[in-house]
């Protein structure tokens, strides 16, 4: 159970279980999101809402060319993410004026996700996969938090292999991202990616089930 006594949100009218997906890159959470999508979850992600709002939303679009120029976007007009993250990881002004930018359109758009899903009567799990979600303190709008954490070593060979990252490169963005320690001091579950994805994968449906099993008895 978390030790932060961070709240969950008020014991809902609906069906609903919204789990909270954190860690730090390269821990796995992209794995376990596919595992709980396989088994029925639904998965609100984050940074798909992002990547829509950035490519379409006009305002956004508009922002952007502002503060960086036609070169923002690329021939197909979606976002250049390397490029806005190489002139904001260096600039703290920048980066906040990003996040002010789109962040608050994200959290609309998940609440909203999440909104339709219960005026429709849809019954079982959610999973947001937020990065941001405690720094947002979207785990107060949650039923419950799933952390995974994994040694910062596996996260830097999985950054560098799915990521394109050199080692460096993803060893300097870890380090400005807070420690696993943080993410289990709020989780009700963590789950420790040490071994394959099917083992992952595996504890991730148990912990599902676990989460799932609390929830009915708080309801009954």
């Amino acid at each position: 159970m978390s030790s932060d006594h961070r709240p969950r949100r008020a014991q809902p009218h609906d069906d609903l279980l919204i789990v909270g997906l954190v860690g730090r890159a390269g821990s796995g959470k992209s794995t376990v999101a596919r595992a709980l999508a396989a088994a029925g979850a639904v998965i609100v992600d984050a940074d798909e809402l992002g990547h829509e709002i950035t490519d379409h939303d006009p305002d956004v679009r508009a922002a952007l060319l502002s503060e960086y120029g036609p070169a923002v976007f690329l021939e197909d007009g979606t976002l250049h993410r390397r490029l806005v993250a190489t002139k904001v990881f260096s600039n703290p002004a920048a980066l906040e004026r990003l996040n002010t930018l789109v962040h608050p359109r994200i959290l609309k758009r998940m609440r909203l996700d999440i909104a339709k899903l219960a005026a429709a009567g849809h019954r079982g799990a959610v999973i947001v996969d937020a990065a941001l979600m405690l720094d947002w303190g979207f785990e107060r709008e949650c039923d419950a938090v799933l952390a995974v954490i994994a040694p910062e070593d596996q996260q830097v060979a999985r950054l560098v292999a799915g990521r394109g990252w050199t080692e460096s490169e993803a060893r300097r963005r870890l380090a400005a991202q807070k420690p696993n320690a943080y993410f289990q001091g709020v989780a009700d579950e963590t789950l420790d990616n040490r071994g394959t994805e099917a083992e992952l994968a595996q504890s991730a449906l148990a912990a599902l089930e676990r989460l799932q099993a609390a929830r009915v008895r708080v309801s009954g």
